[in-house]
């Protein structure tokens, strides 16, 4: 089982970052996923979440109209896109496998994204 994020990077403010999280190793269009997030010298944060085929999604009220999460079961690869970001959003972000309001146990290494003029 595996999943490794890609896509972050430093952007100023009010910018945008398409993240995307590979998955391998299960059957990836079985499990509901998510988005989390740590800050430095913070606890994981819950981002975002979608149901197995994508019919449902879930987003904290602190990404709520910024950020989009979906998914393409036909290439086991979960995204998040973040549209106006803001320096508070700098954070590891990683997916995690089998929740949609809550961080899964399984997770991927993270992908970092910096957020900063």
């Amino acid at each position: 089982v595996q999943l490794v994020e890609s896509g972050g990077g430093m952007v100023q403010p009010g910018g945008s970052l398409r993240l995307s999280c590979a998955a391998s190793g299960f059957s990836f269009s079985s499990y509901h996923m998510s988005w989390a997030r740590q800050a430095p010298g913070k606890g994981p944060e819950w981002v975002s979440g979608i149901t197995t085929r994508g019919g449902s999604t879930y987003y904290a009220d602190s990404v709520k109209g910024r950020f989009t999460i979906s998914r393409d079961n036909a290439k086991n690869t979960l995204y998040l896109q973040m549209n106006s970001l803001k320096p508070e959003d700098t954070a590891l972000y990683y997916c995690a496998r089998g929740q949609t309001r809550g961080i899964g146990a399984v997770r991927g290494q993270g992908t970092q994204v910096t957020v900063s003029l």
